[in-house]
């Protein structure tokens, strides 16, 4: 089976707390999508804050599934905020929030520390992105 990017729109539904926003799991959000690459999801979180308002957020994860209609029980049932979350921002912006769990930094031969899943990543697979980064644009 692929491993694939899943994304649900998350809810901003709390006017006290404008930052939170609930995770529906796929199934119960307004909007889910399934993509073959990571880019692949900020032209859909584009076109869902065209639709559904500026201020949308959206959680993704790395899941494996072949088809959104299909979705393995298994990852329905452990759905959550662990893996990527992207909130749109006034102007286009996106900030992009990395809340998967990652391995210790290593030290390199020069002595610089890297991320092992910076280094290991595999072609196609979404860059490791740091905590709470932001300013993409989206045209």
């Amino acid at each position: 089976m692929p491993v694939r990017w899943l994304m649900t729109l998350g809810e901003r539904n709390r006017p006290d707390e404008p930052a939170y926003a609930d995770c529906p799991p796929p199934g119960q959000a307004r909007a889910a999508a399934l993509v073959d690459d990571c880019g692949q999801l900020f032209p859909i979180l584009l076109s869902w804050r065209q639709r559904f308002g500026h201020d949308v957020t959206g959680y993704a994860v790395q899941v494996e599934a072949d088809d959104i209609e299909r979705l393995p029980p298994r990852v329905v049932e452990d759905w959550g905020p662990d893996g990527l979350r992207l909130d749109t921002m006034p102007g286009g912006y996106v900030v992009v929030s990395d809340h998967r769990d990652h391995d210790e930094p290593t030290v390199n031969r020069v002595g610089h520390q890297v991320s092992r899943s910076a280094v290991a990543a595999a072609p196609g697979e979404c860059p490791q992105v740091r905590r709470s980064e932001g300013g993409l644009h989206i045209p």
